[in-house]
């Protein structure tokens, strides 16, 4: 890798490493982890350059500089904004990220670069559930429950084999950095660069290291950043888990309609088997059509991929069936509620209509999530080309 470059006074070495540190407010521990990125450097001969992508009101960036960093700050605050502030900035072969609050050695730069220097990886993750977690690092519920659980649903969903996702020291060449589409601004920024790294075929490797208890309050919020983590993944990978289950609730509310339809008497034996299986259908047409939307949306803001099938969807055309499908289904409601109203006025004596009363509301309803989900997708696609990213829609 070449470090050296020659300028017209002498000399100049390159930075062969960018560590790049996101900072809120973190004086009392910053100028520790920078000492650790000095020394690891410096004893292992890495030239290096430190960014310091700070967002405090502290005296963090004064300390930073004493260290010799380069100070930026992101126009939003936000873990991914941070970062995404500071890639174009790195001017290193290697970037390596992690975070200000001294819960990661940074000393241990040369053992994490190691594997891309080797060219056996293009991105390292400094594993902390393969590693040692010391006690009072890392809340239990995190330890045990919410980072193996969001770790496997990640590994799930992308066929990956990540042991540890929320990690945040790592390193990655810089021009395999340059091949992530990566836009998240907020604590999902962890899943969504490993998850284009998967995307995008990236050799991965994990190393083992220490998580040490980190000096003052924590910023994160468990419940909070782990549903953000939860809803990118499924903004991404809609298919899995809201396309197939409606598809599976639909296909099972159905087949109990027609089942008690043809076997029992509706209105006296069968009632609350038919509208258990109307539930159902509407409930699943809910979850497929919330998905076909998450997936309008995560195409039209460059998250993921269109692919063949989608494409099919987001045309005008499509979406204007859509609409008159839906239209269609009110009418069809509307009409049949009228018609049990005219029974209801002429017929004298109980009137038995309660199948068919149930099919007018599903009706309508259905006809109702067809319109809505038509008109928001097509919202989506005119912002979409307004931001002149409609190579898709026809």
């Amino acid at each position: 890798m070449k470090v050296i470059s020659k300028t017209g006074h002498g000399m100049v070495i390159e930075p062969l490493v960018t560590i790049i540190i996101p900072a809120l407010n973190e004086e009392k521990t910053i100028g520790s982890c920078l000492e650790k990125v000095r020394a690891g450097c410096i004893k292992h001969n890495i030239p290096f350059e430190i960014i310091i992508s700070d967002s405090s009101t502290d005296a963090t960036p004064e300390i930073a500089r004493s260290f010799g960093a380069r100070i930026i700050h992101p126009d939003k605050k936000g873990y991914g904004n941070a970062y995404l502030a500071a890639f174009p900035m790195a001017k290193g072969e290697i970037v390596v990220i992690g975070d200000a609050d001294d819960t990661y050695d940074f000393s241990l730069i040369s053992e994490l670069i190691r594997p891309i220097k080797e060219e056996r990886a293009d991105m390292v993750i400094g594993s902390r559930l393969k590693g040692k977690i010391l006690p009072g690092s890392m809340p239990w519920l995190h330890q045990y429950i919410g980072n193996p659980l969001l770790t496997r649903l990640l590994n799930f969903t992308f066929h990956s084999n990540f042991s540890d996702t929320h990690s945040g020291m790592r390193a990655i060449r810089k021009d395999a950095l340059q091949r992530l589409s990566l836009h998240t601004g907020g604590m999902e920024f962890a899943s969504e660069m490993l998850i284009e790294a998967a995307k995008k075929g990236l050799r991965v490797e994990e190393i083992p290291i220490t998580y040490y208890p980190r000096k003052g309050p924590s910023k994160l919020h468990s419940f909070a950043d782990g549903w953000r983590h939860i809803r990118f993944i499924m903004l991404i990978r809609p298919l899995r888990f809201l396309i197939v289950p409606g598809l599976l609730f639909i296909l099972l509310g159905f087949s109990l309609m027609v089942g008690v339809g043809l076997i029992k008497s509706v209105e006296l034996q069968g009632l609350h088997s038919f509208i258990l299986g109307d539930i159902l259908v509407l409930g699943g047409l809910q979850f497929l059509l919330s998905g076909v939307v998450m997936k309008s949306y995560s195409v039209t803001h460059q998250l993921d991929d269109c692919g063949p099938w989608f494409t099919q969807i987001l045309q005008y055309k499509t979406l204007e069936k859509l609409l008159f499908i839906g239209v269609l289904f009110m009418i069809l409601g509307f009409t049949s509620g009228i018609y049990i109203l005219s029974q209801w006025i002429t017929v004298s004596g109980p009137l038995t209509q309660i199948t068919n009363a149930v099919l007018s509301l599903s009706s309508v309803i259905i006809g109702l999530q067809i319109i809505f989900t038509a008109l928001h997708v097509s919202m989506m696609l005119l912002q979409c080309e307004r931001d002149g990213c409609s190579g898709f829609i026809g």
